[in-house]
């Protein structure tokens, strides 16, 4: 079975994207970046009914990498997905990838968020992606362990290179849980 709909779940700044795109290379997926859908120009939050008809008609396409949380619009994705995977890194990690981010960013719209919205030093941010694990991750991993497709929890670097390079030798689609 290959993947053809794959749902990729974490924290900030965990590498949600990036396994996006590179999941979106190795497949010949598109890959959509929710971000993209749900922030407008200068971080406003599009209209609910606007982003969940968005992530619906994407949903509903016939092939994707579909990167971003947004447990309200899980239903479609779900639904429709055969692969759900979560990167379950810890705090300090995800963290110094924000900074490095904002960092090497700032001023800057990134390829992976939405037009007229450049990163920036933003307070709430930063304190929202910091409590994640202590807020978010117990209710994302049960959506995640709720899945009835496959699953893929990436705990560490080392799980995420064993499961690139099982990509690259093309049997990503035997794993079903390297932790």
């Amino acid at each position: 079975m290959r993947m053809r709909r794959v749902v990729v779940m974490g924290p900030p700044g965990s590498g949600k994207s990036t396994l996006a795109r590179n999941l979106g290379a190795r497949f010949g997926l598109p890959v959509f970046h929710l971000d993209q859908f749900y922030w407008r120009p200068g971080w406003i939050e599009a209209p609910a009914t606007v982003f969940g008809a968005e992530v619906e008609r994407i949903a509903g396409l016939p092939a994707w990498v579909i990167d971003g949380n947004y447990p309200d619009t899980i239903a479609p994705r779900f639904r429709a997905a055969d692969t759900a995977i979560y990167l379950d890194v810890p705090s300090w990690l995800f963290m110094s990838r924000i900074a490095w981010r904002i960092l090497t960013n700032y001023g800057r719209v990134r390829a992976d968020a939405a037009p007229g919205c450049a990163e920036w030093l933003d307070l709430a941010f930063l304190r929202f992606a910091w409590s994640w694990n202590r807020t978010q991750r117990g209710r994302n991993l049960a959506l995640v362990e709720s899945f009835p497709g496959r699953k893929v929890i990436l705990r560490s670097r080392i799980d995420r290179r064993r499961f690139c390079a099982a990509l690259r030798r093309g049997i990503g689609s035997s794993i079903t849980d390297p932790a």
